[in-house]
């Protein structure tokens, strides 16, 4: 059988896709292989959201570019959205490179490897208003048989001014939600204990058809509705569309984590404008306001972006300010990079200098730092139901999870397995871990 070999770059949603492609390529006769000198066919799954994501994926496919000089039959094929987004680049860039394909092209994948002869290149990176891979049953890539995601929706409407998404993933459309219970109910049946319903913007999740209507908020329920013992999560949120029967959902429902990703950007009003957030810094704390009032014990966790067009010290001392003030438990913090063809590339000056963006970006890691730390001293003394994922990658002698509130843990083993809940007494922490014993 021909060996297909599939390396993933960026966030949970080209996990995701991955796992999409993988399923349409083994009924075309492949299986996947860990092993890319191995491979017959190679697949690099791209991310665009940031400058030093593609850098990364371009260094590693000089990597297969040498696989391929010894062995001319390969095949390297670049997919998603840095395949969207550069596509005439890297046919002329890398000549070695027999494929490129968009994020809603993996069905013709099959069909464009056929099409490659005698060095020819095969594109396809047209975007679709209806393709949501819904009949398509994925492969799961996941290492630990105990958590997986479930892609609910395609594309983004938001057209925040420094993100490439919407021009790389098309708009928003979502998938029928018996297909997403049904995904969620075969992983069940396979042993899966976690499930973490994906998109761009999970909140605006909406399907009608026939009169039904189902929202985000009934999307969930419809999910944790499978299994009591099936712990359910969700990415990404964005803060303009965080509804009250959102929070109280996940506030009512044991099975429903207590856990929100919601990301600020920036903690400046102005800044958020510039950035086309649609939300202000007030809106943003009355939002958190509401999950704490509801869901007291909520892991918190956003992203930040410093030195975004224009920042001045004011707006960023804005930012460090909510970061205090909200407390988070855990954060994605990256430097501003200008990405082409979005509104702030045309619009705005990329005019905070580098030196100024590394240093505000130091300022706003400590400040989560400590953060992180405090809120995990918090948990000492706490028991807490832990979900086992893996062996600790300190010690064979311990096990790794994480809480109810995303909150990773390690203990010492002591007979339980991957996969099991366990009880476990928070003993010590650092910023990033707590440290436990099995009761």
């Amino acid at each position: 059988m021909k060996k297909l070999f599939i390396e993933t770059y960026g966030c949970q949603m080209n996990v995701a896709d991955s796992e999409v492609v993988a399923s349409i390529m083994s009924k075309d006769g492949y299986i996947l292989t860990e092993n890319a000198q191995e491979a017959d066919v190679i697949f690099v799954n791209t991310c665009s959201i940031r400058d030093n994501a593609e850098r990364r994926v371009r260094n590693r496919i000089q990597e297969f570019k040498a696989l391929k000089k010894r062995n001319p039959m390969l095949k390297v094929g670049i997919l998603g959205c840095m395949a969207e987004r550069l596509k005439d680049k890297l046919l002329e860039d890398e000549v070695f490179v027999d494929l490129i394909a968009g994020p809603d092209a993996y069905r013709d994948l099959p069909n464009m490897l056929e099409q490659i002869t005698d060095g020819r290149q095969i594109a396809n990176v047209v975007l679709s208003l209806e393709e949501t891979y819904n009949d398509i049953s994925p492969i799961r890539l996941d290492k630990n048989g105990v958590s997986g995601f479930i892609s609910i929706m395609r594309g983004c409407d938001n057209y925040c001014s420094y993100c490439v998404v919407p021009f790389t993933r098309g708009h928003e459309r979502s998938r029928s939600p018996q297909t997403i219970v049904s995904e969620a109910l075969d992983m069940v049946n396979q042993g899966y204990k976690e499930v973490t319903l994906l998109g761009q913007n999970v909140n605006s999740y909406n399907w009608e058809e026939n009169g039904e209507k189902v929202n985000f908020a009934d999307l969930l329920k419809m999910v944790a509705k499978i299994s009591p013992d099936l712990r359910v999560r969700f990415s990404t949120s964005h803060p303009k569309d965080i509804s009250d029967e959102l929070i109280l959902t996940i506030a009512r429902t044991p099975n429903i984590c207590n856990s929100i990703h919601l990301p600020v950007q920036s903690g400046s009003t102005e800044v958020l404008k510039r950035m086309k957030r649609f939300y202000s810094r007030e809106w943003y704390l009355d939002r958190i306001a509401m999950i704490k009032k509801h869901i007291p014990n909520c892991g918190l966790s956003t992203d930040i972006i410093a030195g975004f067009c224009g920042e001045t010290e004011e707006e960023h001392q804005e930012t460090i300010s909510l970061m205090k003030e909200v407390g988070y438990d855990f954060a994605f913090m990256f430097m501003y990079s200008e990405r082409p063809d979005t509104l702030a590339a045309k619009k705005y000056e990329d005019d905070v200098p580098d030196a100024i963006k590394n240093r505000r970006l130091q300022e706003i890691i400590a400040v989560q730092q400590d953060n992180s730390l405090k809120s995990n001293k918090r948990d000492l003394g706490k028991h807490f139901r832990v979900l086992v994922e893996s062996v600790s990658k300190r010690s064979a002698g311990q096990l790794s999870g994480r809480t109810d509130e995303n909150k990773v843990v390690v203990f010492d083993g002591q007979g339980a397995k991957i996969g099991d809940y366990v009880e476990v007494e928070i003993m010590d922490c650092t910023a990033a871990t707590l440290i436990g014993k099995r009761v």
